[in-house]
């Protein structure tokens, strides 16, 4: 029971390995170039408009306190870049997921699942893809808000971060494991209940992608190395039942 944790983190390395495939790579080279054109342009704009709005907000004789605005601003314009990239990096690889996970599953176990995969899909799925990601941020602001209000309650409140932590490892664990379950036509509530068979294993795979989304520009191969790592971690965790993939040996 100890090493399950780690066994789930491992299928995270595991994704890290499986997205360097031949077959498996073109499905994250293309939203990551355009991840990378995304935030090489908002940093151009950002960057260049910072200098005008430092320049307006530096009264007119204390041009000197600019040396000690600038580093602040740029700290500000780069957190804020981080996580609006962050954002769109998970907007604009929704509906690569799926195809991806699809050349995985194939990869690992020579067989595709029903929903077939490719570019077509990729492109015919946006709407679908787009749609899960609504239902998932629904579900999660449904157990993010309490937590909120918790943290206005004393002494209870100690717990929130710890709690805080759980409910987003549990969030990731589910958003990315959504995409291999979904080509085998689990929904929402099929997919929760598969992953609480295991949930050390569970728990340890979402806690490994979140420390690895908190990462600067490593979170740029976050989503497409969980996407890669939740779908090992269906093969070889979760997909026995009766008319599931078939089984992998377990472990990463």
């Amino acid at each position: 029971m100890i090493a399950q944790p780690f066994t789930g983190a491992g299928y995270l390395l595991r994704g890290l390995r499986l997205i360097r495939e031949r077959a498996i790579f073109p499905y994250v080279a293309v939203p990551l170039a355009i991840n990378v054109i995304v935030f090489a342009g908002l940093a151009w704009y950002a960057f260049r408009s910072l200098g005008l709005l430092v320049d307006r907000a530096v009264p007119h004789g204390y041009e000197w306190l600019g040396w000690l605005v600038w580093p602040l601003a740029a700290l500000v314009v780069v957190l804020a870049l981080y996580y609006v990239c962050t954002l769109l990096a998970n907007v604009i690889a929704a509906p690569f997921n799926g195809p991806l996970a699809v050349a995985v599953e194939a990869h690992l176990t020579g067989r595709r699942p029903p929903s077939g995969g490719g570019w077509r899909a990729a492109v015919l799925g946006t709407g679908a893809a787009l749609r899960s990601e609504g239902r998932k941020l629904v579900y999660y602001l449904g157990r993010a808000l309490p937590l909120l209000l918790l943290a206005w309650v004393p002494v209870v409140n100690l717990a929130v971060p710890f709690l805080w932590l759980v409910l987003n490892a549990w969030m990731l664990a589910l958003e990315y494991s959504d995409y291999p379950m979904g080509n085998h036509g689990l929904g929402l509530s099929q997919q929760r209940a598969r992953l609480g068979e295991k949930p050390l294993v569970t728990f340890g795979f979402g806690g490994a992608a979140l420390l690895l989304t908190l990462i600067p520009v490593v979170n740029f191969i976050a989503v497409p190395t969980a996407v890669a790592g939740a779908t090992a971690l269906w093969v070889g965790e979760f997909a026995g039942h009766a008319g599931d993939a078939q089984r992998e040996p377990r472990g990463p």
